[in-house]
């Protein structure tokens, strides 16, 4: 895995702890520790837990995978919490406790260099609470119990806290080594974490007005800065073979990160028995049987680059005809008319029981070898260099400075590995999608159409890589995750072929079950295993009976728990969220 920390386990509960009073390591004296290069190797080894794990990768349930249930993000059904809620500080504790004490090796070279791995995490940990809380105490010491005054602080405004980070993330990237290491964080990994985050705080600066935020502008410029750094000197570059109908998929499913794209990946591993779940997510009903939204599914384009949302009829298009000639990403993230699993022959279509939608994901699908629980091995990209070259292209086009060459550069690289035309950037701003100005009304200005065009393009590349949620909070549109949420379209009752090889897939029914003439004929009674929103017909609606709202006033960040808030009175509340204290 990462680092190897399975090296390491055997220390990893020295390297906990729940709050900022508790000393971190009980069993690590700073009088005998910190003396040597590998004293600090090994601290600084267990940040790397911060890291997402494969379920913190692929386990996305926004508006872009839907299951049988929804989140309380979704719902609009979150309230304070009494404790918990994200509101935990153990790790900073554990990284300034490092940085205090760094200092007493004398191996200057190892210092710097663990010093910069320390703030690499510090800035990763705080880029995290900021995009949950907003403004957040700023700690760069250790806290002891006796601290009064650092224990009673007030949130620091975002503004400052994001200044501290650049600081942070910048030693990072000039103290970094930069060979690459798939299983490390290096300079190349900082500056994909500085795009990200830049990126990310200048698009929210710049659509959430109502926070008053400055510097939108020279945050989007850094984030296109550092993005264009790592694009000219690190190397890096899209994977491909020249097979445009294999290659994203073999890319997910290749047990071993592809490193010439991959910049840091967890690592999963037979050998180590170091494993995640991400075939029996796809292929069972346990986890809530995730797919694909039809809004999502409109949103590929035609392979030769048109919209397909612009053909006649695209709205009750069944699905054999729906998926034909389309961006061949789709083809690869979903199971379509003549998908075969990794190493086999037989073909497969899709199967309602572990899929709501009808869509049902092959993306990071791997043989069936790895089909039962908690037995899959391909490793799971955290930074890689699609994101980057989105990041590039996304802040330019917000900055009002993307060129076509900008494009050229970036974006056609992703869509050359499948195939598919690049951005005209002047034909997208002289026609911006219509289907994508419903989704994405917040967007104006001379650069709508391409940055309109980007957006599509990051929803597609990034799917079930935990981006939506964030992309969709900084763009300022959870509105639209009170639509109803859809799957697949049907004209009524009968039998279906999924996949026009002349054998019935599927028997839609009411009432009694008929007797359809197959072996694999799949049953789906309406109203109970399906539900239309037509009644007996149109397209698969998903959970119609659970109420959506969205608060546009407090739904964009997170409350502050009320324990938090009783245990320090100069704590605000976020706004629009009542927790009952008035102090």
């Amino acid at each position: 895995m990462i680092k190897k920390l399975i090296c390491v386990a055997s220390i990893g509960l020295l390297f906990s702890s729940c709050d900022l009073e508790k000393y971190p390591l009980d069993a690590v004296s700073p009088e005998t520790f910190f003396n040597t290069a590998n004293d600090l190797q090994l601290y600084t080894n267990s940040f790397y837990n911060m890291l997402p794990d494969a379920e913190g990768v692929y386990n996305e349930d926004v508006d872009n995978i839907i299951k049988t249930s929804l989140s309380d993000e979704m719902r609009g059904s979150r309230i304070v919490p009494t404790e918990g809620g994200g509101w935990d500080w153990g790790d900073l504790r554990n990284i300034n406790f490092y940085l205090e004490n760094s200092v007493k090796c004398e191996d200057e070279a190892a210092r710097v260099r663990y010093d910069a791995l320390a703030r690499f995490f510090r800035a990763y940990f705080y880029f995290n609470k900021v995009k949950r809380f907003g403004d957040v105490p700023w700690y760069d010491q250790v806290i002891g119990d006796q601290d009064t005054e650092l224990l009673q602080q007030p949130r620091t405004p975002r503004a400052e806290v994001f200044t501290h980070m650049m600081e942070d993330i910048n030693y990072a990237i000039d103290n970094l080594p930069s060979d690459k290491a798939i299983n490390e964080v290096t300079r190349w990994t900082a500056l994909a974490l500085k795009a990200r985050m830049c990126l990310f705080e200048g698009t929210f600066r710049k659509y959430h007005t109502e926070f008053n935020l400055p510097d939108a502008n020279l945050y989007l410029q850094e984030a296109a800065d550092a993005a264009e750094t790592l694009m000219n000197e690190s190397g890096y570059t899209i994977y491909s073979t020249g097979n445009p109908d294999s290659d994203y998929l073999k890319f997910f499913a290749s047990h071993n990160a592809i490193e010439t794209e991959v910049i840091l990946a967890r690592d999963y591993d037979d050998g180590l028995q170091v494993y995640h779940n991400f075939n029996y997510y796809t292929m069972t009903a346990s986890y809530g049987r995730p797919g694909l939204e039809k809004r999502l599914v409109n949103s590929y384009l035609m392979r030769d680059g048109s919209r397909f949302t612009d053909q006649p009829g695209y709205e009750t298009m069944f699905f054999t005809d729906e998926v034909k000639n389309r961006d061949p990403r789709l083809s690869q993230t979903i199971r379509t008319p003549g998908y075969t699993r990794i190493g086999e022959t037989e073909t497969l279509v899709q199967e309602f029981g572990a899929t709501t939608t009808g869509y049902q994901l092959i993306k990071f699908v791997t043989e069936p070898a790895y089909d039962t629980y908690d037995k899959d091995i391909n490793d799971m990209p955290i930074f890689r260099y699609a994101e980057v070259l989105l990041n590039y292209a996304e802040a330019k086009a917000e900055l009002g400075t993307l060129t076509q060459a900008d494009l050229d550069k970036s974006v056609k690289l992703i869509r050359d590995r499948v195939g598919m035309p690049n951005i005209n950037m002047a034909e997208a701003n002289a026609n911006p999608d219509p289907y994508l100005e419903l989704q994405y009304p917040h967007v104006s200005g001379n650069n709508k159409g391409v940055i309109l065009e980007i957006r599509r393009e990051r929803r597609i590349e990034l799917l079930i890589e935990n981006f939506r949620w964030d992309d969709m909070m900084r763009w300022k549109e959870g509105a639209t995750f009170t639509q109803q949420f859809k799957g697949m379209y049907f004209p009524g009752l009968g039998n279906y072929d999924l996949d026009a090889d002349g054998e019935i897939d599927i028997c839609l029914y009411e009432g009694e079950r008929p007797t359809v003439e197959g072996s694999s004929v799949e049953y789906l009674q309406l109203n109970s295993d399906i539900m239309l929103e037509n009644g007996t017909s149109g397209c698969i609606v998903v959970n119609p009976q659970i109420d959506k709202e969205w608060d546009e006033n407090k739904d964009y960040l997170y409350p502050i728990p009320i324990t938090e808030r009783n245990l320090n009175h100069n704590l605000t509340q976020n706004p629009g969220w009542d927790d009952g204290l008035d102090f």
